[in-house]
């Protein structure tokens, strides 16, 4: 009877272990889908020339093109509404919160150096560009890890 009782536990302790690895690895792989779609959408944020200034051949990104590219790219690609919460049948649970969009344009002298040491983030800027900064909460698949949440950072040039 002891090897018995004793056989469960274990069998339940590796359980929790698994799933405790589990999540790990299904944690890791949506870090890495939300930085991916972080970068895709800075990226093309930062392509967005202001053609007026262009025009007049000053370099600088179009804040309001810029936002509404930078929150259409995440929503495609980390399926979310308009509201930058996730879709019924999306990976995530949470709202995305969008906490830092910033334009560097032509406001500062190049090379720029861009930080925000309250989220641990420093770039540095040759050209225009943007710098993106979200939050992301991980939905945990077992409950056997506590709450992730992660500030995923991002910026990008304007390439001419």
């Amino acid at each position: 009877m002891p090897k018995l009782l004793l056989m469960l536990l274990l069998v339940g302790f590796l359980y929790s272990l698994h799933a405790l690895q589990t999540d790990e690895e299904i944690a890791m792989h949506a870090l890495f889908e939300a930085k991916h779609a972080m970068n895709r959408a800075a990226h093309a944020a930062a392509q967005q020339a202001d053609r007026d200034k262009l025009a007049q051949g000053i370099p600088a990104v179009d804040p309001a093109a810029a936002r509404q590219t930078a929150e259409r790219y995440l929503r495609a690609n980390l399926r979310l509404d308009a509201s930058l919460a996730p879709e019924e049948n999306a990976f995530l649970r949470e709202r995305v919160e969008l906490l830092v969009f910033e334009v560097i344009g032509e406001s500062v002298s190049f090379p720029y150096v861009y930080s925000r040491p309250e989220y641990e983030f420093a770039a540095e800027f040759t050209r225009p560009g943007v710098v993106l900064i979200a939050r992301i909460q991980f939905p945990r698949t077992f409950s056997v890890l506590g709450p992730i949440e992660w500030t995923v950072k991002s910026s990008a040039e304007l390439v001419y």
